[in-house]
């Protein structure tokens, strides 16, 4: 691992609820890793696989979605869309060798804005133990 590593992660919110618990989370005056750059989406079911790739392939070291609560999405199936969708993107990573625990998909409402931060903490974490992502090391070398 290397020294020092601040891992650079993408968070998918939706607008709903996901941003609204990371508003709500910074109300309260909750911090969380400030590495985690929050892209607010109406709905997590309109993040395609190709978002998420992309993500990683412009040097993210992780990507969490988080969507509504299972059940409540506010556009009826965009969370199940979207879980499917990051299930997705496991396996194409675990099929070239790159650890699909990058990817996390959470699940939480408006009001669960410690929750949010817990969340951020935790997938922070996780990417850190991963390392930095070898896409990193592609993009800066050229190399196919």
């Amino acid at each position: 691992m290397t020294e020092n590593f601040e891992p650079q992660i993408v968070g998918f919110c939706c607008k709903y609820c996901a941003y609204a618990a990371a508003d709500l989370a910074g109300s309260m005056r909750i911090s969380y890793p400030p590495n985690i750059k929050i892209i607010q989406v109406p709905c997590t079911g309109r993040i395609d696989v190709i978002h998420i790739l992309k993500a990683l392939e412009e040097g993210a070291d992780g990507v969490m979605v988080a969507g509504c609560l299972e059940g409540e999405c506010h556009f009826l199936e965009g969370n199940f869309k979207a879980r499917a969708r990051v299930n997705s993107v496991k396996k194409i990573l675990d099929e070239i060798r790159l650890e699909p625990d990058r990817v996390v998909m959470y699940n939480l409402s408006s009001a669960m804005g410690p929750r949010f931060a817990e969340i951020c903490q935790d997938m922070a974490e996780k990417i850190t133990m991963l390392g930095p992502s070898p896409m990193k090391k592609i993009k800066e070398t050229g190399a196919a």
